[in-house]
C-alpha cells in the first residue's frame, strides 16, 4: 500500500492523486463516492475502532454491484473521496477494515449454512420416520378393512401426509443452501479485492483531521466510537 501523487494518463489528462492497492487492468471496479471515510462505517457498532462494521447502505451498495458482475470477474474497490490525502497509512487501514468485514460476513454465512444443514438432517430423519410410519399405518388399516374403499382412501391419505412431512428437508437440500453458499463465496471475493482511495480534493485543506482513521466515525480520536453519516454513493 502506498500513496501516489497526481499522474498523467494516456490522453494527457492529469489523474487525481490516489493511494492504496494497485488495481489490475482487467479488474471489475466497484466505485463508491463519499465525502468522508467515516461515512462508510456503522455508527452503532460497539466493536473496537478498526473492527467497525460497514454502514448497511455501503454494504448493500458494494454487494449489490458485485452481484451484477460476472461470477468469475476479479473485483476491486475504488473509493472516490471528497478531500485531500490524510494519514500515510489510511488506505492500508481502510483496506484492512473492509477485508475484515467481508471475511466476517463470509464466516457468518458459513455458520448459517452449517446450521441449515443441521436442521435439514434433523428434518430428514423426522420426515423419513413420519413417512415410514404413515405407510405402515395405512397398510395396516387397509388390511383391517380389506375390500373396503374407505380403507384404500385412508391408506392413500396417510401416504400423502407422509410425503408432505418430507417437504422441509427436500426444500433445505434442493433449494435453501445454494444462495447461502453463493453469498459466502461472494464475501470471500470481496475480502480479497484490492482497495484504493482516489482523492478529489473537494473540501478545505486539513479536512482529513476530522475523518476516519484520524478520528473514529463519531468524531473522537482513534480508539473512540463512531458517528452516523449519510452515505453519498456514486456509480
Amino acid at each position: 500500500m502506498g500513496y501516489s501523487g497526481a499522474m498523467t494518463n494516456a490522453s494527457g489528462a492529469t489523474d487525481k492523486p490516489s493511494a492504496g492497492d494497485p488495481i489490475p487492468p482487467k479488474c471489475a471496479v466497484i466505485e463508491v463516492h463519499v465525502g468522508e471515510l467515516k461515512q462508510l462505517f456503522n455508527a452503532i457498532d460497539p466493536s473496537p475502532f478498526r473492527d467497525k462494521d460497514l454502514d448497511p447502505k455501503a454494504e448493500e451498495f458494494i454487494v449489490g454491484w458485485a452481484k451484477d458482475l460476472p461470477r468469475d470477474a476479479s473485483l476491486a474497490l475504488m473509493i472516490d473521496l471528497d478531500r485531500e490525502a490524510g494519514l500515510p497509512d489510511e488506505a492500508a487501514v481502510l483496506r484492512g477494515a473492509i477485508h475484515e468485514f467481508f471475511s466476517q460476513r463470509a464466516e457468518a454465512y458459513r455458520r448459517r449454512l452449517r446450521e441449515l444443514f443441521r436442521v435439514g438432517r434433523t428434518s430428514l430423519l423426522i420426515g423419513l420416520i413420519a413417512l415410514a410410519s404413515a405407510i405402515a399405518l395405512g397398510d395396516f388399516i387397509a388390511g383391517l378393512m380389506k375390500g373396503s374403499r374407505i380403507g384404500d382412501i385412508v391408506r392413500e391419505s396417510l401416504t400423502i401426509g407422509g410425503w408432505v412431512s418430507m417437504w422441509r428437508p427436500l426444500e433445505v437440500f434442493l433449494y435453501d443452501w445454494w444462495p447461502i453458499r453463493n453469498e459466502a463465496r461472494l464475501s470471500d471475493r470481496l475480502a480479497a479485492m484490492p482497495v484504493r482511495i482516489r482523492y478529489l480534493n473537494a473540501t478545505t485543506p486539513d479536512a482529513w483531521k476530522g475523518d476516519w482513521p484520524a478520528v473514529s466515525p463519531r468524531g473522537e480520536r482513534a480508539g473512540g466510537e463512531a458517528q452516523p453519516r449519510v452515505l453519498n454513493q456514486a456509480n
